[in-house]
């Protein structure tokens, strides 16, 4: 495919297997075809390894974590597990909106926090908001020790951000999804791989091994969690579809 921008014309020339297509510049299918490749360039130019949050380095689309956020506010969990760790910043973003809403608390799982960044983490004005557990997030031991912190009758969701590939993911839905209660969510993120098998920082193979093609998966076995984008609990335009690097990860339960 081939994208023209024609700002003269305010028209966007778009040419597909030998025929020309010509959108409005300034129209809902127009913004959707430029921010799909605004994201692919962006992933590749690292552009989300240029955020923190409240000190901490977080790796992660601003529109991905307001979509979040939109979410949580509405589901109010008691208790969000999230499976990477990194430097900590999601979970300080979490932990951050817990306390706005008065409630929840946070679990971060990782095979290796390293000690800089765990240090900063339990040194966070919200630690006490926080608990880290390190270890294999798919190995039973891991898993037991989750559970435990996690009380009757507590709403649970759960964000996987650790190995992205296709069976770790398949995995971690198997294992965390029983986890998660009605109403609420399982992500698979960074399902934006499969559309970055051919950037320069990507890989072939993403077009098959990647998160979203897990979580499809998952929901064709699992007929107690749907498979779709959350309602936007705003929206005064004429667009619904999320810019994000979470596509085909949201996994809402409904029984």
């Amino acid at each position: 495919m081939r994208l023209i921008i024609d700002t003269d014309a305010h028209e966007l020339q778009i040419e597909r297997d030998g025929a020309l297509e010509r959108v409005p510049l300034y129209s809902r299918r127009a913004f959707e075809l430029v921010s799909d490749q605004w994201v692919r360039i962006g992933w590749n130019q690292k552009y989300s390894y240029t955020f923190s949050w409240m000190g901490r380095p977080l790796i992660q689309m601003p529109d991905d974590l307001v979509r979040v956020q939109e979410v949580i506010d509405r589901v109010r969990p008691d208790v969000l597990v999230e499976t990477g760790v990194a430097h900590g910043g999601s979970l300080v973003f979490y932990a951050a909106l817990f306390k706005a809403l008065g409630r929840g608390r946070v679990v971060g799982v990782d095979v290796e926090i390293r000690p800089a960044n765990r240090n900063a983490i339990e040194a966070h004005p919200l630690a006490s908001s926080i608990t880290l557990i390190e270890g294999d997030s798919t190995a039973a031991d891991t898993l037991r020790r989750v559970r435990a912190q996690i009380r009757a009758g507590e709403s649970v969701m759960v964000l996987l951000d650790s190995n992205h590939s296709r069976e770790h993911v398949a995995r971690e839905l198997e294992l965390y999804a029983p986890l998660v209660t009605p109403g609420s969510y399982i992500v698979a993120t960074d399902g934006i791989m499969e559309s970055l098998a051919d950037v320069p920082r990507g890989d072939p193979s993403w077009s098959h091994d990647n998160p979203s093609s897990a979580a499809r998966e998952f929901a064709a076995r699992h007929p107690e969690f749907v498979l779709a984008q959350p309602e936007w609990p705003f929206n005064e335009s004429d667009l619904g579809r999320n810019i994000t690097h979470w596509p085909d990860g949201w996994l809402r339960r409904v029984s």
